[in-house]
Formats: C-alpha cells, structure tokens, sequence
C-alpha cells in the first residue's frame, strides 16, 4: 500500500482557509526532515571519525552567520538585510530586503563538545565537522577464538 499525498487541486473549492485550517499540507510529513521553506536545506553525513552536516546558506556572507554549541545543542542562525535605492525622474523606489534563519540540532552523545568544530563556508554552502569521541569511534572486529 502507499500513500499519496492530498492533491488540492482535484477539490477547487478548497481555498486557503480551509487547507490552512485542515492543514493538508502537513498532513503526510515526515518529522525527521523539518520542511520549513525558511531553514536551509541541510545534509548529515556520518563518517568513522566525525559528523560532517553541511547546510545550503546562499545570499548569506561568513560575518552573517552565527554557528554555537551548548548543552548538546548546535545551534545555526544568520541575519542579511540590504537596501537597493532606484532613484528616476520624479520619485524613489526602495526596496527592503530581509532574509534569517534559525536553526537548532540535538547532537548525538557520541559527539565530541570539547573538541573544535571545523567550519567552512563556501559557493553558498556551510560546512561544519563535529568530531566523534574516541568511545564512540567504529572499534575494529575482534575475532573470538573457540577453545
């Protein structure tokens, strides 16, 4: 059996309000992937050594962005604003423009907190290292002999 998710468009009648109030949208999502179109899009990958999570922050410059962690929390938050001014015969047109997020992670024990996170950002994408306690490293395969 699969599940097909709610197809507004066969039910015209349903406007905004009503799919806002069912909350169609939602209905079927998954809560592992936060589908918020206002926090970046965001990978997790887990190697031997180390978690390497990279986060899709186009527009945003390194002074914009603010990477802490506490209490095994990551918490990823970035703030721009710009202002382009046209200036033509008789009047100004300005033209605000903000954009920021603010993301929060619940970090595995098995993340080193006392270790430096590696952080880079580069062509749109933030890049960040968190190492794996020695513990929690992949031990290599004992092999056990029977006497």
């Amino acid at each position: 059996m699969s599940i097909i998710k709610f197809n507004r468009n066969r039910f015209p009648w349903f406007n905004d309000t009503i799919s806002n109030w069912m909350d169609t949208d939602n209905f079927f999502a998954d809560d592992f992937f936060v589908k918020n179109r206002n926090l970046p899009a965001m990978n997790v990958k887990e190697h031997k050594d180390d978690f390497e999570i990279e986060l899709a922050v186009p527009g945003f410059s390194k002074k914009d962005i603010e990477v802490t962690m506490e209490d095994d929390v990551l918490h990823i938050c970035a703030e721009k604003s710009t202002e382009d001014v046209e200036e033509d015969k008789e009047y100004t047109r300005k033209e605000f423009s903000y954009s920021s997020f603010d993301r929060k992670l619940q970090l595995p024990n098995s993340v080193d907190q006392n270790e430096a996170v590696k952080a880079t950002y580069e062509n749109g994408v933030l890049t960040l290292n968190l190492l794996k306690k020695e513990e929690a490293k992949e031990q290599p395969k004992k092999v056990i002999e029977i006497e």
